[in-house]
């Protein structure tokens, strides 16, 4: 008997130790433009984001249009150099940013298509702004310092002088499928109206069903934000989802848990199963607002990339998962599903710091309460 007992325990064992591994089922899967590479830049606000406005070119007009996320990126740094000076260096300054930042570029400056500003020179491949962002830094920096006892009216015009150089001019005019455009007629082609689209966090220490500025590094720009209840803002992204509108995300994706590599994004409920549940399935946490709350107060989450959600899968045992575009490219030594990162439910709840939507998007009950 004891024999038998002791080849069961081996037998119960060995079937737990052998977790299933992943297989996807796809739920909702919205039409989107290709994976590209942000390359060596800090500038996933703008890549994402850009995504996330084709997205929404095509729900709106069923044209597929390749977006500069550069010319966005190009027209936020004097921006951001305006703010880092006029605050006397008591700011951010990176390549970083919100996707708000986008909103507010496209709202003053349109819209351009990569064909005509790429932000690359003749015999680049791919972008690389180490040494720009480095330059103006030094700049910025410099001003702030202001060893001339007087700053210079021209400051200013020296930042787009080096943006000219390092990324090319502002085109004014263009042409794009026959006909001639600004960057606002452009825009106005695509029908995108920036002030459609609303930011939408949750956290408790700010009221809820009320807007307020998330003090998180990259929100130089002082965005507001609608905060509702943890449930709520999945409601939203689910609902989003459902009637064909894609999301933009803000998250955190510096757990061991995130893997662009595996392509997963999970919180195993027994940390001994953190590298194992990249590839394996194992139960996950039940993330609670007060454990979010926790997590992001203590600095476990923070934030640190913008991605694109763009679909819904399932897994075997019917657990949701979000199909969430990256903008690291697609080579598969790097980067699984083509260039997507799927997160469980619990990743989302836990890790994402805040999404945009079109506000038509939102569920009429939030809405409501949000005022929309």
């Amino acid at each position: 008997m004891k024999i038998l007992y002791f080849f069961l325990a081996i037998l119960i064992s060995t079937t737990l130790a052998a977790q299933d591994p992943y297989s996807f089922s796809t739920v909702i899967d919205l039409e989107t433009t290709p994976v590209i590479s942000q390359g060596n830049t800090g500038t996933c606000w703008s890549f994402s984001s850009t995504s996330f406005l084709e997205s929404e070119i095509i729900r709106l007009t069923g044209k597929q249009v390749d977006l500069s996320e550069m010319y966005t990126v190009r027209n936020t740094y004097p921006k951001k150099a305006e703010n880092f000076v006029m605050r006397q260096g008591k700011a951010q300054f990176s390549e970083g940013g919100l996707a708000h930042d986008v909103m507010n570029s496209v709202r003053d400056y349109g819209l351009v298509p990569q064909s005509v500003y790429s932000g690359l020179f003749e015999g680049q491949a791919s972008h690389n702004h180490a040494e720009l962002a480095a330059i103006l830094r030094s700049m910025v920096e410099t001003y702030v310092d202001n060893p001339g006892r007087k700053l210079s009216k021209k400051w200013d015009d020296a930042i787009e002088a080096v943006l000219d150089v390092y990324m090319g001019e502002n085109p004014s005019t263009f042409n794009y499928e026959g006909k001639q455009y600004t960057p606002m007629s452009f825009l106005e082609m695509t029908k995108i109206e920036p002030n459609d689209y609303v930011t939408i966090t949750s956290f408790t220490h700010a009221p809820f069903y009320s807007e307020f500025i998330l003090n998180i590094p990259d929100n130089w720009s002082y965005g507001r934000m609608y905060n509702v209840p943890l449930d709520e803002i999945i409601e939203s992204i689910d609902n989003a989802l459902q009637n064909g509108f894609t999301v933009e995300l803000d998250c955190d994706v510096s757990e061991r848990t995130f893997s662009s590599k595996d392509g997963v994004a999970i919180v195993p409920k027994d940390p001994e199963n953190t590298l194992k549940a990249l590839r394996h399935l194992y139960p996950e946490m039940n993330i609670s607002q007060e454990y979010r709350q926790d997590e992001f107060e203590n600095f476990t989450t923070t934030d640190d990339h913008l991605m694109h959600i763009t679909g819904i899968l399932r897994d075997q045992n019917g657990t949701k998962y979000y199909k969430v575009k990256n903008s690291w490219g697609t080579d598969e030594r790097r980067n699984a599903n083509g260039g997507y990162v799927y997160f469980s439910e619990s990743y989302m709840r836990l890790k994402a710091i805040s999404i945009m939507i079109h506000k038509d998007a939102v569920p009429r009950a939030t809405a409501k309460k949000l005022n929309f």
